[in-house]
C-alpha cells in the first residue's frame, strides 16, 4: 500500500466537545493536502462542504452516546445530507444493545439507512461490549443495511483492538477507531481486516509510511 492509496483509508478527525470552525478548517486542509477523508461534528458540515468540496466528509449521528430519539437520530441524518455529508457515522443505542433489545437496535439503524442514500458507518462501541454482544451489534447492522462497522467513537475507556476487527470483519468492511495513531497501529488494523481508519492523527501516521 502507497501512500496515496493509505491516505485515502484514512478518515482524519475532529470530534471533540470543543472543537472549533478553526480546528475542523485545519483539518479539512490536512486531509485536502494528505489526500484523506474527514470526520468533522455535524454543525460545521455546510461550511466544510463549501470550504473543501473536494474532501469526502464524513459525519456523526447520535454522538457520542447513541441514545438521542430514534427519530430526532434519522432527523440529524436527513440534515447532514441535506448539507453535503458524503458518509455518516451512526452510534448504535448501546443500552438497548445491552438489554438485548436487539430488534429495536435494528430498526432504528434501518431507518436511518433508508433516510437517506448516504454510506452509514455504525459505531458499536467496542470497549463497553462482549464478544456476545458484539456479534449482535454488527448482526443488527448487518441487517439494517448499514455498509460498515466502526469500533469506537474515542469516548469510551478503550478503542480499536485487532480482535475487535477480525470479528466484526465477518459481518462488513471496518473502520477501526480510537487510539490509532501510528502508521504501526494503523497497518495492524488493516491486517486485522479493517477497511478504513478513523484517527485525528491521520497526518502523523501517512507520514510514518515509508517512502
Amino acid at each position: 500500500m502507497n501512500r496515496d492509496e493509505l491516505a485515502a483509508r484514512i478518515d482524519h478527525t475532529v470530534l471533540g466537545p470543543e472543537t472549533t470552525w478553526a480546528d475542523t478548517k485545519r483539518v479539512l486542509d490536512e486531509a485536502a493536502e494528505y489526500g484523506m477523508n474527514a470526520c468533522i461534528p455535524p454543525c460545521y458540515v455546510a461550511e466544510a462542504a463549501e470550504y473543501a468540496p473536494d474532501v469526502t466528509l464524513a459525519t456523526v449521528i447520535g454522538f457520542p452516546h447513541g441514545q438521542n430519539a430514534p427519530a430526532a437520530k434519522r432527523e440529524e441524518a436527513v440534515v447532514a445530507d441535506g448539507d453535503g455529508a458524503d458518509e455518516l457515522d451512526v452510534v448504535i443505542n448501546v443500552g438497548r444493545l445491552r438489554a438485548g433489545e436487539t430488534d429495536a437496535v435494528a430498526d432504528e439503524l434501518a431507518e436511518i439507512v433508508a433516510a437517506t442514500p448516504l454510506p452509514v458507518k455504525v459505531i458499536i462501541e467496542t470497549a463497553l461490549l462482549g464478544d456476545d454482544e458484539k456479534h449482535a451489534a454488527c448482526e443488527a447492522a448487518e441487517a439494517a443495511g448499514a455498509d460498515m462497522v466502526k469500533t469506537s467513537t474515542g469516548f469510551a475507556d478503550g478503542g480499536a483492538e485487532v480482535a475487535d476487527v477480525e470479528l466484526m470483519s465477518e459481518y462488513l468492511p471496518v473502520k477501526a477507531s480510537g487510539g490509532v495513531g501510528s502508521y504501526d497501529e494503523a497497518m495492524a488494523m488493516f491486517e486485522a481486516g479493517a477497511e478504513r481508519i478513523g484517527a485525528s492523527s491521520g497526518v502523523e501516521i501517512v507520514e510514518g509510511a515509508p517512502q
